[in-house]
């Protein structure tokens, strides 16, 4: 691995003296939770010997589920009063940390005993790594692709295009290709899935944070190329494993999510390629995307 750019700047609040003081702030978003919010919480407590700090953010309307978690584990819970989407939420839970590492998750994610630990020890012997992703599993036991490589324009043209009606078509199995299913210790990422991140405050704050111009998709994409712009890896620990229950929010709100989801994809691949030059590819972009988005859109609709 590569030594970061420069050494971490001195900052007290990163130095945690106590060995019963908190070492990870969890940073969990949530929208209107269900059962699975405690279920988080419960195996949480299992991932690390340490206390672990936990935040929820609760983006929806109704905290009782929330309130009730929280005040079971003794977390803390944070009403925005609006839904500021995924990333801006995040940022409202990992402000005024003093841990020296965030982790942000989704309420879908259980964890496995010891997992956190691992994970933690993982970025603490790799000191140019900015985020740190474990591997996440399906319920069936089968891989959940959380650590990709950065689109191209070929690639993310093509998948864009072509997913929906060929989904084996060589730019989505390429969009797709993780580095779990090549084994090893730890593994460089284009971008890891903000399902389950491990983040280094001091990097996280020096890009500052997810941009929350992303309402939700995308964010951690964004995040993982700015992270390697400035000189940090996203490592990838698959050793360390947690299960993704996921599609919660898809299944109970299929539009908006789909939509949500092209629009952030547009915002993504026009800003990498926002030269003079790269209009022809813009233009082709949109209308990929919006012929996906509208295929989509159809078949939710049935």
């Amino acid at each position: 691995m590569t030594t970061p750019p420069s050494p971490e700047p001195a900052d007290t609040r990163s130095r945690v003296q106590d060995p019963s003081a908190p070492a990870v702030r969890v940073v969990c978003v949530v929208y209107h939770p269900g059962d699975e919010l405690a279920r988080f919480a419960a195996t949480l407590a299992l991932a690390s010997r340490r206390p672990v700090e936990l935040v929820v953010v609760d983006n929806g309307t109704d905290h009782a589920v929330a309130a009730s978690v929280v005040e079971d584990v003794g977390g803390r819970l944070i009403v925005p009063g609006a839904n500021l989407g995924y990333g801006a939420a995040a940022n409202r839970g990992a402000a005024g940390a003093l841990t020296p590492w965030l982790v942000v998750a989704n309420s879908d994610v259980e964890w496995t005993p010891g997992s956190l630990d691992r994970l933690v020890a993982a970025g603490e012997e790799q000191p140019s790594a900015g985020s740190l992703g474990p591997m996440l599993l399906n319920t069936d036991g089968t891989v959940y692709p959380s650590a990709r490589a950065l689109p191209s324009l070929r690639q993310g043209a093509g998948h864009a295009v072509f997913a929906r009606v060929w989904p084996r078509n060589p730019w989505t199995r390429s969009y797709h290709a993780r580095q779990e299913s090549v084994g090893g210790y730890l593994r460089d990422a284009g971008w890891l899935s903000g399902a389950c991140l491990l983040l280094r405050r001091t990097a996280f704050e020096q890009v500052g944070g997810f941009d929350e111009s992303y309402f939700m998709f995308f964010e951690d994409v964004d995040l993982g190329e700015r992270l390697g712009r400035a000189g940090w890896e996203n490592l990838y620990v698959p050793d360390v494993r947690v299960t993704h229950v996921g599609g919660t929010s898809w299944r109970e709100r299929p539009v908006p999510m789909i939509r949500a989801h092209h629009a952030s994809a547009r915002q993504y691949l026009e800003r990498r390629y926002s030269r003079w030059y790269h209009a022809p590819v813009r233009i082709a972009l949109r209308a990929g995307l919006g012929a996906r988005e509208r295929l989509q859109l159809r078949s939710a609709a049935r």
